[in-house]
C-alpha cells in the first residue's frame, strides 16, 4: 500500500472517529500532499529535523526544522494522559524539555527512541513524594504482537506513558530524527 493510500485510509478513519467541522477530506488530502513528497525521496536522507514537538492535548507529534513543520503524526499516549508524569506506574506521558538520546531496534514495540525522562527536576519531584519517577519513556510503534489487530490501537491512549505511532510512521521518524534531537512535550 502506498503512503498516499495509507493517508487516504487514515483520513477516512479519522472522519469516522472525530469529524472535522468545515474541513473536507479533499482539503485534508491537499494539505497532506503539500507535506509529503509523491516519491518519498525526502525519506532517503535526514530532512534537517532540529526538534520534535509533542502537543498532548492535540495528540500530535511534529518533526520541526526550526519553526517549520516537516511532518506531523497522530499519536497515542499513556492511559492517564493529562498532567505531567510524576512516578512510575502513573500511566502519564511526561511534559517538558527532553532529548531523544538513544534507540532500540529490538524493543517490545516496533522500534523505539528513548526520551531522556526523568531529568533532575523529575527526580526531585518524585523524591519529594517518596516515589520512583520511572523511566523508559519512548517514542515507539505498535506492540510486536499486534499483528492483524494493529487497527484497534488507532485513536486510543494505550501506552504506559510512552508516545506511540503506527509502525510505518515509526520508520519515518527513525530515519528522519537523529539521536541528540531535543523534544518538547506540551500539555
Amino acid at each position: 500500500m502506498t503512503l498516499r493510500n495509507c493517508l487516504i485510509l487514515f483520513i477516512f478513519a479519522a472522519s469516522l472517529l472525530a469529524p472535522l467541522q468545515g474541513v473536507s477530506a479533499d482539503e485534508l488530502l491537499a494539505r497532506a500532499d503539500t507535506r509529503m513528497p509523491a516519491d518519498n525521496s525526502a525519506l532517503d536522507s535526514p530532512a534537517g529535523i532540529t526538534k520534535v514537538l509533542v502537543r498532548k492535548s492535540e495528540r500530535r507529534l511534529y518533526l520541526m526544522d526550526d519553526d517549520e513543520v516537516i511532518r506531523s503524526y497522530r499519536i497515542s499516549l499513556g492511559e492517564n494522559p493529562e498532567g505531567h508524569k510524576l512516578y512510575e506506574g502513573d500511566q502519564r506521558t511526561p511534559e517538558g524539555d527532553y532529548e531523544l538520546d538513544w534507540r532500540n531496534a529490538n524493543s517490545d514495540f516496533y522500534k523505539s527512541i528513548h526520551i531522556s525522562y526523568p531529568n533532575v527536576r523529575d527526580r526531585e519531584l518524585a523524591s519529594a513524594w517518596g516515589l520512583d519517577p520511572g523511566g523508559s519513556i519512548m517514542i515507539h510503534g505498535l506492540p510486536n504482537e499486534a499483528g492483524d489487530m494493529a487497527f484497534a490501537y488507532t485513536g486510543l491512549d494505550w501506552t504506559n506513558g510512552c508516545i506511540a505511532v503506527t509502525n510505518e510512521e515509526m520508520d519515518e521518524i527513525w530515519q528522519l530524527v537523529a539521536d541528540g534531537t531535543p523534544i518538547r512535550i506540551l500539555p
